[in-house]
């Protein structure tokens, strides 16, 4: 609620400042020009959404997702250890880290969400540190392919939008090794 008024303010102080500038043709070109440009890039966005998404659903029914899935228990299980022998949300943390590690983070959200529903059902109104975990690890995520960061590089006009891959390979590292880190220390310290 404070964003949408903060947001709301900040459109008003900029109208009404080149309004009385005597700059309020160029106040309307340049809303005209935003606009238009943001059509394009969501867009292009939904293009580059649409195909990783459908790569995501072919992976699904290829058996390659329950591969990966099968891959990834042996780690899953170690960051979540209250969950291991729960197929169904171990499912859903391994799909949430797949479309993460796709850069894919509007899909990556609802299947984080259910993954999270599913922990929080063992401790009602408290959030368990597999909880956190799954919350760190969500909001960190490792991505091998960023497709978002490169579709908005293409939209913006990059020649090369996945040149930036060691660059965000490093990043998404550490911040997932120290988010781990952090919520494995901070479990350890207030213990129940």
């Amino acid at each position: 609620m404070a964003m949408s008024w903060i947001w709301t303010g900040m459109v008003v102080v900029s109208v009404v400042y080149g309004l009385w500038s005597g700059n309020g043709s160029a106040v309307a070109a340049a809303a005209v020009e935003g606009a238009a440009a943001a059509i394009q890039l969501c867009l292009t966005m939904a293009g580059v959404m649409c195909l990783w998404m459908g790569v995501m659903e072919v992976m699904k029914r290829s058996g390659l997702a329950a591969g990966l899935s099968r891959l990834l228990r042996p780690i899953l299980c170690r960051l979540y250890p209250d969950f291991k022998n729960d197929r169904e949300t171990m499912d859903a943390v391994s799909a949430n880290v797949s479309a993460n590690l796709l850069g894919l983070g509007n899909a990556a959200t609802p299947l984080g969400i259910q993954a999270a529903r599913r922990m929080a059902r063992r401790t009602p109104g408290k959030a368990s540190n597999s909880l956190c975990m799954l919350v760190v690890c969500n909001t960190a995520s490792i991505q091998l392919i960023p497709t978002t960061v490169a579709g908005v590089r293409l939209a913006a006009g990059c020649a090369a939008p996945f040149d930036i891959l060691p660059a965000v390979w490093l990043a998404s590292g550490i911040s997932v090794l120290v988010g781990i880190l952090a919520a494995k220390l901070m479990g350890r310290v207030w213990r129940e």
